[in-house]
């Protein structure tokens, strides 16, 4: 029976659906030279929602509708950077849309649909509720992938990731039905007590592979990756900054709700061995492919791969301590993506999309401030200290020299080095390559996304100094 306990803890996402509704109806009657108000309208929304979760955070977890919807600090975290991330996706990407004729309001009822599910999804307390939450997630980043109609690589890309998206939301969902014929039960914290507390017999194990091989693929984690590299090179930049940030945050909510379920025992043991030799292909497969691409989006979308495989690192400790910094993880490489495509599109204008790595030859003596926001995220990406994404490798490679995988750790940190390479070949492009003659390199962003562009760039060194109460943040939610 409904209550209005249950109403007020999903008080955030009942006011977006109601607000996404408003914006829906509001652009089907405005005109084209109004499109400036639902921009505006889309920003103040989602500041709105982010306002509503950090307030409403009641001061130790509770859950609603039976259980199936948990509202604790590891949903509050994760809801507010995507939410964040939304925000910065918003901003960045009115100049690039508008220069293409996609300046729509489909493209931000769709973010925000999408975002919907992320929320969801970060907050589920059974298996209907990820898969509730994934497929609002995933629908509409179909969507969002297609959403340059004329462009047929964005076409292309939409029905790959479609396809392929199909078939591991299918596996997922095949392995759900396995994992509840097993237990009789889809309530997350009923399946974690009834696994420590009985034996379980294969087919338990069964689906368990099957929920893995969904996780792998919405993460882009290798050998599942394939969709990644078409979609990031065939997407329009805007919905590639999306699915490189909140969409990652979203697959390690999703990653720690269903392998939480399934510890400890010896079904742990089993899950994390499979982890680590997902992450293991992630580092290499990523970081080896990532050197022969000559495409930048391609060269991000490699270099994902390879950060999804650290991240997989911190799942494989399985402790607080681990899934803290896998979350840490997740959280700065969001934040490192939106400031990597947010360069590409303040550099694209209508009929140059700036998507080859020889683009940027000579940027720093056309646009030095660019040039060094493009250097702060590749350094960052790559672990340069004192940047916010070396302070996330380091804890990460803490995590699983923790839990007793040193080779692990030894196969990341090569891989580290070897990721160097492709990362400052860019930045050696930007600053001691002349400009490709006839190709004008110019930012063409608006006053706002310059100015947020920057900030996001310039978090990155703040958070790389001061790391210590985001991470403690982070802990504190998995404390409990």
């Amino acid at each position: 029976m409904l209550s209005w306990n249950d109403i007020l803890i999903l008080l955030p996402e009942i006011y977006l659906v109601a607000a996404v509704c408003v914006l829906l109806l509001m652009d089907v009657f405005i005109r084209e030279e109004q499109r400036n108000a639902t921009h505006w309208l889309a920003i103040a929304i989602t500041a709105i929602t982010g306002f509503l979760v950090v307030t409403g955070q009641p001061p130790q977890g509770l859950s609603a509708f039976g259980g199936m919807f948990v509202r604790d600090r590891v949903s509050e975290i994760l809801s507010l950077f995507a939410l964040i991330s939304v925000l910065l996706v918003f901003v960045f990407s009115r100049p690039y849309l508008k220069d293409r004729k996609l300046w729509h309001g489909e493209f931000y009822v769709l973010t925000l649909f999408a975002v919907l599910g992320v929320m969801f999804l970060v907050s589920a307390g059974s298996l209907i509720t990820i898969y509730l939450g994934l497929e609002l997630l995933t629908l509409s980043s179909y969507a969002l992938v297609a959403f340059n109609r004329d462009s047929r690589m964005s076409s292309e890309a939409a029905i790959k990731y479609f396809v392929l998206g199909a078939l591991a939301s299918g596996s997922l969902l095949y392995g759900m039905s396995m994992v509840y014929g097993a237990t009789g039960t889809l309530d997350l914290a009923h399946l974690h007590a009834t696994v420590a507390q009985t034996d379980m017999p294969n087919l338990l194990r069964f689906g368990l592979i099957f929920m893995i091989v969904g996780i792998a693929f919405k993460l882009g984690a290798a050998p599942f990756h394939m969709w990644l590299p078409d979609v990031y090179q065939g997407a329009p930049t805007a919905t590639v900054t999306f699915v490189a940030s909140a969409s990652k945050l979203a697959a390690f909510g999703m990653a720690y709700r269903l392998l939480s379920a399934f510890g400890p025992g010896d079904l742990l043991h089993q899950w994390q061995l499979m982890l680590a030799i997902l992450a293991v292909l992630s580092l290499v497969i990523g970081n080896l492919v990532a050197i022969v691409q000559t495409n930048i989006k391609r060269l991000l979308a490699y270099s994902t791969i390879a950060h999804m495989g650290y991240l997989l690192l911190g799942l494989v400790n399985a402790s607080p301590s681990g899934y803290a910094a896998a979350m840490f993880y997740a959280i700065s490489y969001a934040l490192m993506s939106t400031v990597a495509f947010g360069v590409i599109m303040a550099m694209s204008r209508a009929g140059f999309e700036c998507e080859e790595i020889d683009d940027f030859k000579g940027l720093n003596e056309r646009s030095r401030w660019m040039a060094f926001l493009m250097m702060l995220a590749m350094f960052s990406l790559a672990g340069v200290p004192p940047l916010f994404g070396f302070f996330a490798k380091l804890l990460i490679l803490k995590a699983a020299v923790d839990a007793g995988m040193m080779w692990l750790a030894i196969v990341a940190i090569v891989a580290a080095i070897v990721g160097l390479y492709y990362y400052l070949r860019v930045v050696k492009v930007m600053y001691f390559d002349k400009p490709v003659e006839g190709v004008e390199i110019k930012p063409q962003g608006d006053l706002p996304m310059r100015w947020m562009l920057s900030l996001n760039a310039l978090a990155l060194l703040a958070l790389g100094l001061y790391w210590g109460p985001l991470f403690t943040w982070c802990q504190q939610a998995f404390a409990g």
